[in-house]
């Protein structure tokens, strides 16, 4: 084992002590995951999740209790992802600057390390100071940048990003199966967006996407994923906008239920994009796993919701 750092005691891996997981705009992915549970086997002691009260990547929301939403989203998700794999965490979400929140989460949480999960060109403040840059220099605690994307993937173009809409469908077993086969049969990488539909929650979503992201996890297959607040034409929108975006899957319920179907979601997207517009049905999605416990925040409903969704 290495040695430990000589201000702060902590050793690199995390060892004897708390590993504080800090969301920055988005959803933690897969390699936040193997960090976090690297670190949880090496002797951390407690996990804590915190995401700042900002922007998501693709939100484009400006409604205070719907940032707090997505905040509190990216926070669930993670800690649901980390339940999937044996590993409870606690939660929290902070201030909407991130340097703030930051702060503010070390001092709450003292951890031995900081896993800083966010894009590598993130900028904050007036003077657009780098994020990572300006934590490894202001703290004692050891940071550590987790990257959102693999490291290669701007530049891997045998890497097909595909940009996965469901939302009552998103844990269906024929979903995550088709994922599976599309990886089998050339490298993809999943980003997977869950904007409102029908009377699902935002708990019931977060809960749901978890599952599927842990499975694909288990597959090594890499992915993120969050709920969206806008309605599903517009979060495409969004996360066309913002995410690299080789192809469009969207999965509806299968048969006439699909309410998606009923509004022509999937010509309005071919209308939006020049980009391959995939269309699974799938079957129910599972019931609900049990409720995430609560974090420090109040959690609010996923908002209007029709009769029928996907």
């Amino acid at each position: 084992m290495s040695a430990p750092d000589a201000t702060t005691g902590a050793s690199p891996d995390g060892a004897g002590g708390g590993v504080l997981a800090f969301l920055n705009e988005v959803a933690g992915g897969r390699k936040l995951l193997e960090a976090t549970r690297e670190r949880v086997a090496a002797g951390a002691e407690e996990v804590a999740v915190v995401a700042p009260q900002n922007q998501p990547l693709a939100g484009q929301i400006v409604d205070r209790d719907e940032v707090r939403d997505a905040a509190l989203s990216r926070v669930e998700v993670t800690q649901a992802v980390l339940r999937e794999f044996g590993t409870e965490s606690v939660g929290a979400v902070m201030d909407a600057d991130p340097a703030l929140a930051l702060d503010d989460a070390i001092r709450a949480f003292t951890p031995r390390e900081v896993l800083l999960s966010c894009l590598y060109d993130t900028r904050f403040g007036l003077t657009r100071k780098d994020l990572v840059e300006w934590a490894k220099q202001r703290f004692e605690v050891p940071i550590t940048h987790i990257p959102v994307r693999i490291e290669d993937d701007a530049i891997r173009w045998d890497v097909t990003h595909t940009l996965v809409v469901a939302t009552r469908t998103v844990a269906s077993g024929d979903l995550i199966a088709h994922l599976k086969r599309k990886v089998a049969e050339r490298p993809h990488r999943y980003t997977i967006i869950s904007p409102p539909s029908g009377q699902i929650t935002r708990e019931e979503v977060c809960e749901r996407l978890a599952r599927t992201l842990a499975e694909l996890y288990r597959s090594d297959i890499d992915a993120t994923g969050q709920p969206m607040s806008p309605a599903p034409l517009a979060a495409v929108r969004n996360a066309i906008e913002h995410y690299r975006v080789d192809e469009i899957l969207i999965s509806t319920l299968a048969g006439e239920r699909s309410k998606w179907l009923e509004e022509g979601l999937i010509d309005d997207v071919r209308g939006l994009t020049d980009k391959p517009v995939e269309h699974v049905e799938s079957g129910e999605a599972a019931e609900p796993a049990a409720p995430t416990p609560a974090v420090a925040t109040s959690p609010v409903g996923a908002g209007p919701s029709s009769e029928e969704g996907d």
